[in-house]
């Protein structure tokens, strides 16, 4: 898909969200849900790119948006660093982290560096909860409750200020989509596709599968860990059920939903899972149960996803 119908396609749906609390209103359980998904939207998205685009099979992105948000958290609440610099201080950490895991990674084929980003994610939650070592901030298994909200010159975007919280997040979610299209579509993109599809070839022609995988790792998990420290900020408090597999299957529904590899749809799949999501709240127990039923039921009528089903019918008009 060219860069204009991406572009265009992520202003008509960021445009659209951008009117909700005009037609809404500040209805407090809408602008929570438009808030979930723009901050999920960027999570799929990173997601999207590194399993998409560059073709690694990687299960760590929900633990990488974990450590954003406790690094955050704690520089916040422990060093008393101001939130917004915390957050960006997070992001930075994130990245390096995601490094650190690419680095092992480089050398193992898909299915092995799946089992080692995994690996990452269920050793994190021992780790955060003080029983491997001490605990450093992260509150144990009680977690972090006192997280100060993003203020910035004197205004402070929280929960108690839904539709001011709701712009910021727009902000930085079109910020971070922004970013990750251009990636998609410069070099870096071309040479992500090339690595996955094929990497001896695109190696003999030049293209460092070394640089361009840790490139990617740190691209994507800076970004998540972006999104992770402002969720902190937002929700105000934080505990290792974020580490369980619930949410985990939740973005990886996001992905099929939208279509693996077809960017933007990872945006549009954070939408309709996130809201579906909290639709289904009132089900309980059932409700895992009737959004499992949904994802089979969408997979076999889209396989390719939402904008798979988009490509098909430009291809046809065309």
């Amino acid at each position: 898909m060219s860069l204009k119908r991406m572009a265009a396609i992520m202003g008509i749906t960021y445009g659209i969200v951008a009117l909700a609390p005009l037609l809404v209103g500040d209805i407090r359980f809408i602008m929570h849900i438009l808030i979930m998904c723009l901050i999920w939207a960027v999570v799929a998205s990173c997601w999207d790119v590194i399993m998409g685009f560059a073709g690694i099979f990687s299960f760590g992105q929900v633990a990488f948006f974990v450590i954003g948000a406790y690094a955050s958290a704690i520089f916040s609440v422990d060093l008393h660093i101001p939130s917004v610099i915390a957050i960006l201080l997070a992001g930075v950490f994130t990245a390096v982290m995601g490094v650190l895991v690419g680095l092992p990674c480089l050398k193992l084929a898909g299915p092995y560096v799946a089992l080692v980003t995994f690996g990452v994610h269920m050793t994190l939650m021992p780790l955060l909860r003080g029983k491997i070592g001490i605990a450093l901030g992260s509150g144990g298994s009680q977690g972090i409750l006192t997280i100060p909200p993003v203020n910035i010159f004197g205004f402070t975007f929280s929960s108690a200020n839904l539709v001011p919280t709701f712009y910021f997040t727009l902000f930085l979610s079109v910020a971070c989509t922004a970013i990750i299209l251009v990636v998609i579509k410069s070099y870096w993109g071309t040479a992500f596709l090339a690595i996955k599809d094929a990497e001896d070839f695109a190696m003999s022609l030049g293209v460092s599968a070394f640089k361009y995988k840790l490139m990617v790792f740190a691209l994507t998990s800076l970004l998540t860990g972006v999104m992770g420290a402002f969720y902190g900020h937002y929700i105000g408090m934080l505990s290792t059920r974020m580490l369980e597999l619930d949410l985990f299957c939740t973005l990886m529904v996001m992905l099929v939903v939208g279509g693996i590899g077809r960017f933007p749809g990872a945006i549009l799949g954070a939408f309709i899972t996130v809201t579906a999501n909290e639709l289904l709240a009132p089900l309980g127990t059932y409700r895992a149960v009737t959004m499992g039923a949904l994802v089979v039921i969408l997979v076999l009528l889209f396989p390719n996803g939402i904008m798979g089903l988009w490509l098909t019918r430009s291809e046809a008009d065309s």
